[in-house]
């Protein structure tokens, strides 16, 4: 039996998705929460073997910041991310927060089934299309010699933008944070993706999380 958690803002949602897992012979709901607070509070209490996360929870914790510190506090807990987010940001952060699998929410129900005994067994889940993405990415790194060295060219600065960048942050949020203008951290962005041979903001975020330099912490 493969107990779970449902953590969805969406009170239908979780309505929904409860009807459709306990339809199953091995899988049992134990609760449901809707932010990330909650979710980390009763994992801690029931220490589910799934936690199925939403990423966007307007109120308490979000998706991202609650897989990180449930995954902290309970390593043995899997996170499945289930959204609407089809995007290579969510995705590299979700993977980076120690998400063990994302799949969408228009995904047909036999794969989100397949994704749950998947993470439970485990093994990583992608959904399809992610996969094929990655697959790209890596090959076109493969192609490129991965910019190597380029990192190493990148000023104390410049580093600094790319960090702030790869944890979602506006220009306008990290020209506060380090108190200089718009102006400067846009140029230090076409820096960045000039020297490190990237073209748009989630190469940023992937090249990053390939670095090593998101930290939730911080």
């Amino acid at each position: 039996m493969i107990r779970i958690m449902l953590v969805d803002d969406h009170i239908v949602v979780r309505t929904g998705l409860r009807l459709l897992l306990e339809s199953q012979p091995n899988l049992q709901v134990v609760a449901d929460a809707a932010d990330g607070d909650e979710a980390i509070r009763l994992s801690e209490e029931l220490k589910p073997d799934v936690v199925l996360m939403d990423l966007s929870m307007p109120h308490g914790k979000d998706g991202l910041t609650a897989t990180a510190e449930l995954k902290k506090l309970l390593p043995e807990t899997n996170v499945l991310i289930l959204t609407m987010h089809d995007d290579d940001e969510y995705l590299f952060r979700s993977i980076h927060a120690g998400a063990s699998g994302y799949v969408l929410k228009s995904a047909p129900h036999e794969e989100l089934l397949t994704a749950i005994e998947s993470v439970f067994a485990g093994n990583a889940y992608l959904y399809p299309t992610a996969t094929k993405r990655l697959m790209n990415e890596y090959m076109d790194r493969v192609r490129s010699g991965d910019g190597a060295g380029a990192y190493e060219s990148l000023s104390d600065r410049e580093r600094e933008v790319l960090a702030w960048i790869a944890k979602g942050y506006s220009n306008k949020e990290i020209a506060e944070r380090l108190i200089i203008s718009v102006k400067t951290v846009e140029t230090h962005k076409a820096h960045l993706m000039e020297k490190l041979g990237l073209r748009t903001r989630p190469d940023l975020v992937k090249y990053a999380l390939k670095k090593g330099l998101l930290n939730f912490d911080a």
